[in-house]
């Protein structure tokens, strides 16, 4: 990994309000919290933060609102040495926002969009040069699925990599997976977009994507590592490592900006693969999805133990 990759991250920015308790509340109980705080993330921020981290040139796309909230995200953004320029500022909504309960290392979220559904096609139109720049374009699912397909297709329009996040979990039109190079969905949304339920098995349901047009499909397996199928057909898995668990929240965030940084330097997929495992055990060693993310020496240094 001796080059410097350029990621330009297309996605959701957001504050986290991260509530922690013993447990959750069962359905129309209140339980006492013991901690609250409030973190910048959002699907895309996390992944730009986490590309960055390992030392990747990364640019950010997408879209805050006028209040305290986005000043943050932006100012923690330029504290990573991410370009924030094509992030626009949404006078009149508020800046999206995760309810994040914290239970016993686990977690559950809901996510209200805000400024990030205003993030459009002709916004991508306006950057055409910074994705022209990039090597790996990085696409998630919490901006319009409108402005999602339109960056994949002009991405691929300029002969770029494009590896897409499938979360949260929705299906997805044939023509936005015919421009996907890689696919990085976790279990859940795998057998949602491969039409399939819990008795097919893993490499089964993988092939079924892949017959949609996708290339490369990566799946998310947790603690349990993650499983790959190249478009060559060949299937594989990497192993989990067993790391003490404090926050789950940017795992898969991680995963992902690990792979795409990979990817980006000329790595194999399996390789790919291997390296953004452990990306995703150390994101979860720490609290807060930006906190979590790991530098590239932390990477090589776990990877030495």
């Amino acid at each position: 990994m001796n080059k410097t990759p350029s990621i330009v991250v297309i996605g959701s920015l957001n504050i986290d309000i991260v509530v922690e308790a013993d447990r959750p509340p069962q359905m129309g109980e209140t339980v006492s919290g013991s901690q609250v705080h409030f973190i910048p993330g959002g699907k895309g921020s996390n992944q730009a933060v986490a590309a960055a981290r390992l030392g990747a040139r990364t640019a950010m796309i997408g879209a805050v609102g006028g209040d305290p909230f986005g000043a943050e995200l932006l100012q923690s953004l330029r504290r990573e040495g991410i370009e924030t320029s094509a992030v626009k500022t949404v006078s009149g909504t508020h800046t999206g926002v995760a309810s994040i309960l914290l239970s016993q290392g686990d977690n559950q979220i809901i996510v209200v969009a805000g400024a990030n559904g205003h993030c459009t096609p002709a916004d991508i139109d306006r950057h055409l040069e910074r994705i022209g720049q990039a090597d790996a374009v990085l696409l998630q699912l919490e901006i319009p699925l409108e402005t999602v397909q339109y960056a994949a297709q002009t991405a691929k329009r300029l002969g770029k990599a494009v590896v897409l996040n499938p979360a949260p979990a929705r299906p997805l039109p044939d023509d936005l997976l015919r421009h996907v190079d890689v696919m990085i969905p976790n279990e859940t949304e795998l057998y949602l977009l491969a039409e399939a339920d819990e008795r097919t098995e893993l490499a089964d349901a993988m092939r079924r994507l892949q017959d949609k047009g996708v290339r490369t499909i990566v799946t998310t397996l947790g603690a349990r590592g993650a499983a790959y199928l190249t478009e060559d057909g060949a299937f594989g898995r990497v192993a989990g490592h067993k790391v003490d668990v404090v926050d789950t929240t940017g795992a898969g965030d991680a995963f992902n900006a690990g792979f795409a940084y990979a990817l980006a330097t000329g790595e194999t997929v399996p390789a790919a693969v291997a390296f953004a495992v452990k990306v995703g055990a150390l994101a979860v060693t720490r609290l807060g999805a930006h906190a979590g993310m790991p530098t590239l020496a932390q990477v090589r240094e776990f990877a030495a133990e």
